[in-house]
């Protein structure tokens, strides 16, 4: 019998590990399917965001109908009509202050010319959306110049000459010819950028695509968040974030410490660890409406009134603002963060803190010296969770601080420097407004899309980090663990 133990022992671990390679082969194929999700999720959006930075073509179509019978704009979309024999197209003509609708569908059907004009150019303005035409004229109160017979390089090049001499101050005008006929002008002190897209390089599209994606990461929003750039969103965004870890980490952590290593193991303290894992469940929405509840209106009302009653019945911290939605997500991610911590706590081996404990050291000094240490790549884990659930929440933050547009950054060069009591913007708000608010969504898909990625990436570097940091760690306290 003592020769046939070791065959029999050989024999259930081969037995074991056919038993367990299923499971090895289905975990590595969610991990690929994980993978795979993500990197089609990145590329849906990669592929509809970086054209809206793109230098679109102009079209020109002359129509048998319609008045007017010339259109000139940016074909968005092409589909059967209602007959389903003839294809139709989604012009985006612009200008919405000068027509009805800056969209419009025409039958390519009766379409009797269709160019591409080299001359035709696109005017981004700062308070309204683009303007498409022809240029016509540059007139200031110095002397005025006609553009008509020069190419479109020319055209653009004396544009920025005036601008660079300081000519929007002294009252410029930038005359348009519309493809309807109709001339406008647009005041030079309102012009942000007038480029030509039929005449352009390739080196050209180049350089107007990384400096149109420079923009949208370095100016403000206008326009209803239709035009201009997110950086206020993005601020926003990574100030809250920071904020809500700050918070929830040393929270989270005594609490997840009190109940794995000081709390009685009774009744009491499983009812706590049942309460808290169903607080991961609870839908975000009612976070939001507690910390109106609590935070805004009870303990904000209240500061108010022992603080700022001089300001009363104006609020100052009364109102909605970024620390109660930091407070709100800290909440909303604390279950996760104190899971987390307790199984890094139950895994640190009973021998390392006995060891600690027999060496002298008190219960404080080997949970601090010892103990966290070694569950720090844990603690982390759930703070890497929580910055991906609280990165892309956006129902909590309606209630309690996100606004459509702040007027004011959260931080400036003024005392107290780092403004907790003003609302600010999300880019998680800023998708959801572009994409459930807008008047002509095809006119901001491309926004949409382009902001959507900004947030998953955001997302993605904030993981990324707290992995690394996580990393370090753990190979730092290798050595503990294997003692």
């Amino acid at each position: 019998m003592q020769t046939a133990e070791p065959s029999v022992t050989v024999s259930r671990l081969q037995s074991g590990v056919r038993r367990a390679e299923p499971m090895v082969w289905l975990s590595a194929g969610a991990v690929v399917l994980a993978l795979m999700v993500l990197l089609g999720l990145l590329t849906l959006l990669a592929s509809r965001g970086f054209p809206h930075f793109w230098p679109q073509p102009l079209i020109q179509l002359q129509s048998a109908e319609g008045n007017p019978q010339i259109q000139l704009g940016v074909i968005l979309d092409r589909e059967l009509d209602t007959k389903e024999t003839l294809h139709r197209v989604l012009l985006h003509r612009g200008a919405e202050d000068y027509y009805d609708s800056p969209l419009l569908w025409i039958d390519e059907g009766r379409v009797t010319d269709r160019k591409v004009p080299e001359s035709a150019v696109v005017i981004e303005r700062k308070n309204q959306g683009p303007v498409f035409g022809f240029l016509q004229a540059l007139e200031t109160k110095k002397h005025s110049q006609a553009l008509t017979g020069l190419s479109p390089l020319a055209q653009i090049a004396r544009v920025e000459t005036a601008l660079s001499e300081g000519l929007p101050g002294a009252g410029g005008l930038l005359q348009l010819r519309l493809a309807s006929g109709r001339v406008i002008e647009v005041s030079l002190e309102d012009l942000r950028t007038v480029y030509a897209p039929n005449a352009m390089t390739a080196r050209d599209k180049i350089a107007h695509f990384f400096a149109a994606m420079g923009r949208f990461l370095g100016d403000s929003p206008r326009q209803g968040n239709s035009q201009g750039g997110v950086f206020p969103a993005i601020l926003g965004t990574v100030i809250l974030v920071i904020l809500m870890a700050l918070i929830v980490s040393p929270v989270g952590v005594l609490a997840a410490i009190y109940l794995q290593e000081y709390a009685y193991r009774g009744p009491v303290t499983r009812l706590v660890r049942i309460a808290v894992n169903n607080l991961a469940g609870v839908p975000s929405v009612v976070y939001g409406v507690f910390g109106l509840g609590f935070f805004v209106y009870a303990i904000g009302g209240s500061l108010d009134a022992l603080l700022f009653e001089d300001r009363l019945p104006t609020p100052t911290l009364g109102s909605p603002g970024l620390l109660w939605s930091a407070l709100t997500m800290a909440l909303l991610t604390l279950p996760v963060v104190i899971v987390s911590t307790e199984e890094g706590l139950a895994r640190v081996p009973t021998s390392l803190r006995e060891g600690s404990l027999a060496l002298g050291a008190t219960r404080a000094e080997t949970l601090w010296n010892v103990v966290l240490p070694a569950a720090s790549p844990a603690i982390l884990t759930g703070l890497i969770l929580a910055i991906a659930r609280a990165t892309g929440e956006v129902a909590p933050l309606l209630l309690v601080g996100v606004a459509k547009y702040a007027p004011g950054l959260p931080v400036s060069g003024e005392f107290p420097y780092l403004h907790l009591d003003r609302q600010f913007m999300h880019l998680g708000f800023s998708v959801y407004d572009l994409g459930f608010q807008s008047t002509h969504i095809e006119t901001v898909e491309g926004l949409v899309f382009a902001t959507a990625l900004l947030l998953v990436l955001i997302a993605l570097l904030l993981n990324i980090a707290a992995v690394l940091l996580r990393s370090r760690l753990r190979n730092a306290f290798k050595p503990q663990e294997a003692v």
